[in-house]
């Protein structure tokens, strides 16, 4: 039913308000028309308005919305880094603080950095057609599985709103996308999928791996490409077209085909977080190994790959290493 109701607004919107919030294209696009970007404020209006109707309202719903209205804010008028940082702490540390128990909250600090990284996530993930909005679906189904099987109704249902509004989001974001998520649906869904695992934890639906599994496509690509801006002495904090994915598109790959590795990648994912619910107390870990060699592999391709396009269309010689600024 909420795919269907987003599905229907936003239809709506784009034939009487599609010029309401526009990415214009930029430097740093992969895309070259003007696209509106107000997606994730359907579904983040939808998704609180059916959970609200069942009394199913999991802890985080609040920050979402307040973090969706700055984002659209945000969308409109650019707001200063800094002010948006503070209101993902701030946000992040209200959140947490309501939710842990007393004999948790040594652990706020480091959950509040967890949960600011995650906010950003899914904004910075959100670069090529329908990757995000299918990361989205499948990472909240994967969510709502494991709460039902666990006997949390209420966290199911909820799970399943945020997954099913995806899916109706996703119906006009895949390539070629008429509309985008925008900040206003990137950051509080980034924002959810830490919360939501942190609460999945103290509820004993999950362990504290099956979150990090789930979304771990999304956490690798995103968290290596900043260690390496970093590293390179890059302005992380500015956007740009150097995640991996976004090297898949610009070496030919195109938004359909990148979109659609990443998604089976997170289902294989989500498959195997699943299973490890039922799984030996060591399945996680294997796994989590074995991922992180196999991604590592793959990752590594990228970089030889992207060099060798890079230094092929400069006519220049291919250096031994791949610690040089202009590679990352």
């Amino acid at each position: 039913m909420t795919a269907v109701v987003v599905a229907s607004l936003i239809a709506l919107l784009l034939k009487y308000a599609n010029a309401w919030v526009l990415d214009i294209p930029n430097e740093r696009s992969l895309h070259t028309q003007p696209i509106p970007r107000f997606g994730g404020v359907v579904m983040m209006a939808v998704g609180l308005g059916v959970v609200s109707l069942h009394q199913t309202v999991v802890p985080g719903w609040a920050g979402a919305v307040a973090l969706s209205l700055l984002s659209f804010l945000d969308d409109r008028k650019s707001l200063p880094i800094i002010l948006r940082l503070s209101i993902h702490v701030l946000t992040a540390v209200l959140t947490l603080w309501g939710l842990l128990p007393v004999n948790l909250l040594w652990l706020l600090p480091l959950l509040m950095l967890v949960v600011v990284w995650s906010t950003n996530l899914f904004n910075f993930m959100d670069g090529v057609d329908g990757l995000a909005g299918g990361m989205a679906l499948i990472g909240f189904a994967a969510y709502g599985l494991a709460a039902f099987v666990a006997g949390e109704r209420s966290c199911a249902l909820t799970f399943f709103v945020i997954a099913g509004a995806a899916g109706g989001f996703l119906f006009f974001n895949f390539h070629p996308a008429r509309i985008f998520l925008g900040d206003g649906g990137s950051i509080p869904l980034g924002f959810l999928a830490a919360i939501w695992g942190i609460v999945g934890v103290i509820r004993g639906i999950w362990s504290p791996l099956f979150p990090v599994i789930v979304m771990a496509p999304f956490w690798v690509d995103a968290t290596v490409t900043l260690v390496k801006r970093v590293l390179t002495g890059d302005a992380f904090w500015i956007s740009h077209r150097n995640h991996y994915y976004q090297r898949l598109v610009r070496m030919g790959w195109g938004h359909r085909r990148t979109s659609l590795c990443w998604h089976a990648a997170t289902m294989v994912c989500a498959v195997f977080a699943l299973m490890s619910l039922r799984g030996p107390t060591a399945f996680p870990w294997i796994f989590v190994l074995g991922f992180f060699l196999s991604v590592g592999g793959i990752l590594w391709a990228i970089d030889l790959k992207w060099s060798a396009r890079f230094f092929a269309a400069e006519g220049k010689a291919r250096p031994s290493s791949f610690d040089k600024k202009n590679l990352c």
